[in-house]
């Protein structure tokens, strides 16, 4: 029995240090992405999902989508109802949400975008970041091209969202969601550069029901 019970033990130890080195091998946080990362906030039934504005430059240089906690109805509503909900969180390193930690943050909720005129809806509201849908560090990007090439997000059997994967300039950010009847293209050609989102939606008509999540061309420009 001493012997099992030393044997357990010693299982049970290496376990524990395989789990520490594992945490070892993150590399240290950047304190140069702690900043205030506007978002926007997008539904989908009862399920809310925050989308990061990335930029070009460091600390906004990331593409993140985080399923986040669906408070109450009323928040809930608010998300579903309005053409565009932004945040501004108070400043966080969003190295954080790329690693897939749960994170709670404070930020003040906007009806439109509170960089151009929004509307403060709610002051100091708690934002629980719960589960990594996508994260990709906008580096070594490919060339503007008429070839576009989208990301899949899987939610569940037959739901997905598809996000542009940004190239350099001029490029585009575009999310739409799609319940599949059928498969998707995840690359295909446009007929500009930047297309419009009309044209993408089309591009995604035949894979099944379809809700245009996101699309912003004028920050890639």
């Amino acid at each position: 029995m001493r012997l099992l019970f030393i044997l357990l033990l010693a299982c049970m130890t290496s376990i524990i240090t395989a789990e520490e080195a594992v945490k070892e091998e993150l590399p240290p946080i950047n304190p140069a992405y702690n900043a205030e990362h506007a978002m926007v906030l997008v539904n989908q039934g009862s399920r809310i999902f925050a989308v990061n504005l990335p930029t070009y430059k460091l600390p906004h240089d990331v593409q993140v989508v985080y399923q986040i906690e669906n408070p109450d109805v009323a928040f809930l509503s608010l998300v579903r109802d309005a053409e565009l909900i932004t945040i501004k969180p108070q400043p966080f390193n969003i190295q954080r949400l790329m690693r897939g930690e749960e994170l709670t943050i404070t930020a003040d909720v906007y009806e439109g975008d509170y960089r151009n005129g929004g509307s403060l809806i709610y002051e100091n509201r708690t934002i629980v970041f719960n589960k990594l849908l996508y994260a990709r560090e906008l580096n070594e990007l490919s060339p503007a091209s008429k070839w576009q090439q989208y990301a899949m997000i899987t939610l569940n059997e037959n739901e997905r969202i598809y996000i542009h994967q940004i190239t350099k300039a001029p490029s585009y950010n575009h999310l739409i969601y799609v319940d599949l009847t059928s498969a998707c293209l995840q690359k295909f050609s446009t007929t500009q550069l930047v297309p419009s989102v009309g044209e993408l939606t089309y591009k995604f008509v035949n894979c099944g029901t379809l809700k245009p999540l996101y699309f912003d061309s004028e920050s890639y420009q």
